[in-house]
């Protein structure tokens, strides 16, 4: 698969259907769905309440001690277990570790505190040796480690960071443009926590970015201010990518190189840990 056919699968139909927010969930977990790959070889996964939030349990074969929670991304207005399960699994496999992925409360019917509250509970009840979201998924992650006494590896990718505002933003990407991400924010901030986006939320961080998205330039800006701060971070970036290119990981070479060397670093980290 090219760069081009992902941006095509994943571009909403303009055809002057129901724009709804729950038509917009369906469809969106219809196309994850169709492109949902079948698990790992022995992989056991399992669907449970913790910390009175559901979540989806995936422990790989041959998996080794030390439990990793997962924050799915989808603007905190879509996305559920079931829309990123082929990452979690990949994931798991990847780490030979449990992954927990958190089936958080979605806005608007839920507040963003709500959403950081239910996340927050699973990694209380857990203790996870990590914690990894991507995009809207990784902002939650990076509250999670500014407001609670958890201390682990931070994974994030392409997170949003920071306040964006049209200045701090990078160029419009092909499936994320600065009004997208300013229109989501506003849902969002009057419950984010106000925490310095220059003070590293983490002691060790892992990040992951794609070249075609406005939320890069915020996210390498912020790295820049975590290491002067202390946080050793690192840091890859995947060339010609978009936002959402996590999902084609197994399709598109340039994200799975990216999304290999992400997870290999993840492992290492753990590993030296342990």
């Amino acid at each position: 698969m090219t760069i081009e056919d992902f941006i095509r699968e994943f571009t909403p139909a303009d055809d002057g259907s129901d724009s709804s927010l729950p038509s917009q969930r369906r469809a969106y977990e219809a196309l994850h769905a169709r492109r949902r790959v079948a698990d790992p070889a022995g992989m056991q996964i399992r669907d449970e309440v913790m910390g009175g939030v559901d979540v989806r349990r995936f422990r790989p074969a041959g998996c080794v001690e030390g439990n990793v929670v997962y924050l799915h991304g989808g603007g905190w207005s879509l996305g559920s277990v079931d829309s990123h399960h082929g990452i979690t699994a990949n994931l798991a496999e990847r780490l030979r570790r449990e992954v927990i992925s958190v089936d958080y409360r979605l806005l608007p019917e839920a507040s963003y505190a709500e959403a950081l509250a239910d996340c927050r509970a699973v990694v209380e009840t857990v203790g996870p040796v990590a914690v990894i979201g991507d995009s809207a998924g990784g902002r939650l992650a990076i509250d999670v480690a500014h407001t609670s006494e958890w201390k682990g590896l931070l994974g994030l990718i392409y997170p949003v960071v920071g306040t964006p505002t049209v200045e701090t933003l990078g160029e419009d990407g092909p499936l994320l443009s600065r009004a997208d991400i300013l229109s989501l924010w506003q849902m969002a901030a009057p419950d984010a926590p106000d925490v310095d986006a220059a003070v590293p939320p983490a002691r060790i961080i892992e990040t992951l970015a794609v070249e075609r998205d406005p939320l890069t330039r915020p996210l390498e800006q912020a790295i820049e201010s975590w290491r002067r701060n202390g946080a050793s971070v690192g840091y890859r970036c995947a060339p010609d990518m978009v936002h959402a290119a996590l999902h084609g990981h197994g399709d598109l070479p340039e994200m799975q190189t990216a999304w290999q060397d992400f997870c290999q670093a993840v492992e290492k980290r753990l590993s030296a840990d342990s």
